[in-house]
């Protein structure tokens, strides 16, 4: 029993996996065709030798949202890419660096009164 619940487990990620695959060989296909093949971030410049390091990212993190124009893609290298969706990750948690700025100023002067402490 336990062995075809496992069977059966098995057979739906392995589904799901293909489906991803078949998604992403799509829009990949289409986003090479439409950009040229340099990382948006650090202008990293790609040929067929290395084509598998360069990635297609969704802008709005939606990787339903394909668009056949590719408005919602941007081909990233390997790394931008891993960096990009940590950053996505952290602000998601942890909210926008803009807010913790605003939150944690200092009120704190500790040269505040250093000209009559020198007059001394």
């Amino acid at each position: 029993m336990a062995n075809d619940k496992n069977k059966r487990l098995d057979d739906i990620v392995a589904q799901a996996k293909k489906y991803q695959n078949e998604r992403e060989q799509s829009y990949r296909g289409r986003a090479l065709k439409l950009y040229p093949w340099i990382c948006g971030r650090c202008s990293r410049e790609f040929t067929n030798q290395n084509l598998r390091e360069l990635t297609v990212h969704h802008r709005d993190h939606d990787h339903d949202n394909n668009p056949s124009d590719g408005s919602n893609w941007e081909l990233l290298c390997l790394y931008c890419h891993d960096n990009e969706h940590s950053r996505y990750i952290e602000q998601v948690r942890y909210g926008t660096s803009e807010n913790k700025s605003k939150n944690n100023t200092s009120t704190h002067n500790p040269f505040a009164d250093l000209e009559s402490i020198l007059k001394k």
